[in-house]
């Protein structure tokens, strides 16, 4: 589940910790229970940086596609 503190993160907030999680992870020497947690706030992180990539996406389309109609409707007149 994503906390409301994650909600607020931007992307690059976001990406910056997960990397963060990661250097931990690979350098090792953290508990079993420590690893568990980073591993879980890594996968919160990634569902973040997903979000705002979807979201980038959706907009990106909806705005070619925009101008695609516009394009249309100029070739028609």
């Amino acid at each position: 589940m994503t906390s409301k503190t994650d909600e607020t993160l931007g992307y690059e907030q976001a990406r910056d910790e997960l990397i963060e999680v990661v250097r931990r992870l690979e350098a090792g020497g953290t508990t079993l229970e420590e690893s568990l947690a980073l591993w879980e706030r890594g996968e919160e992180l990634a569902k973040v940086c997903r979000r705002w990539l979807d979201g980038a996406r959706a907009r990106l389309d909806a705005a070619l596609a925009e101008q695609k109609d516009s394009a249309e409707d100029t070739d028609s007149e």
